[in-house]
């Protein structure tokens, strides 16, 4: 395991500051914010018209693999935008298996068939696995598509239902967009629904609210109570923060975490080796994170 140098104390008025102690996660902003949905929570905005971040080829990818593998990255991670508008995504996935576990969000719209069977593939003959994690925001039609898009709810399950069909059990992650006394009853429905859809044991995932992006008009923006502190740091478990162990590359770079890729300082250098310093989490995403855990991982929160 490589480990990196801890950050120097400021002389005066510390930031709260984490180190990169391990890079055991790795992101790959695969899909640019190209989405073919337009969600009314995205905390980076993606829609079918953002062009802000672009796609990563696979020639791109591979040699970020090879410098990963040498700093001792445990697992990787596929985002967007939608990651299978990528026409490279399903090789891409497909060379990660041969490195360490791999998983791709997306909100399994617009899957093939022969994608999935490649992946299934794939996976039996590679010694890792590979997770899909789809995002379904309501148990319903009626509670899913106002904040996703028309349609979207029955699409997202069909393409459930295919995954289950080629072997996988896709992570359903939901962000929580109902008061917290309802959390049980929204669990309970969105397991008998996808239970009756033939997903028999079903995994789900809540994601608590980022008040970022798309999601400060449709609810609002951090506060500025919302920041963590140098002294919020003192004996906290830093290991349940994104930045102690990730890394994000896009095509403009590689930045701290998926959270903050609309933050100029988030952007950490060209290449892997000129992010692998400390980083300030005095941003509202970090307070999220701080009180909930690495929310983005497959890992449970806090």
């Amino acid at each position: 395991m490589t480990r990196f140098p801890k950050p120097e104390p400021p002389a005066d008025s510390p930031r709260p500051c984490v180190p990169l102690e391990h890079l055991d996660q790795l992101w790959f902003q695969v899909a640019g914010t190209l989405c073919n949905l337009e969600c009314h929570h995205c905390f980076i905005s993606c829609s079918p018209r953002n062009r802000t971040f672009g796609f990563l080829k696979l020639d791109d990818v591979l040699p970020v693999l090879e410098e990963a593998a040498a700093l001792g990255v445990k697992e990787f991670y596929y985002t967007g935008g939608e990651p299978f508008l990528n026409r490279d995504m399903v090789p891409i996935l497909e060379h990660t298996l041969q490195y360490g576990p791999a998983t791709v969000l997306t909100n399994a719209t617009v899957f093939r068939p022969a994608w999935l069977e490649r992946l299934a593939q794939a996976e039996a003959d590679s010694l890792y696995s590979l997770e899909f994690r789809v995002s379904l925001d309501g148990f319903s039609a009626e509670t899913n598509d106002p904040i996703r898009g028309a349609g979207t709810f029955e699409r997202t399950m069909r393409g459930v239902e295919q995954l289950v069909q080629a072997g996988f059990l896709p992570i359903i992650t939901a962000t929580r967009t109902w008061p917290l006394e309802q959390e049980q009853e929204v669990i309970e429905q969105f397991v008998q629904v996808l239970k009756r859809r033939g997903y028999t044991r079903p995994r789900l995932k809540i994601l608590p609210t980022i008040h970022l992006g798309a999601e400060t008009q449709r609810s609002r923006g951090y506060l500025p109570t919302e920041r963590v502190t140098a002294e919020m740091l003192a004996d906290y478990d830093l290991s349940r923060l994104l930045c102690h162990h990730c890394r994000i590359v896009t095509d403009r770079g590689v930045y701290v975490c998926p959270l903050l890729l609309e933050t100029p300082e988030a952007r950490l250098g060209d290449r892997l080796q000129q992010a692998l310093g400390a980083f300030a989490v005095t941003h509202g995403a970090c307070y999220t994170c701080y009180v909930h855990g690495a929310i983005c991982s497959n890992a449970s929160g806090g």
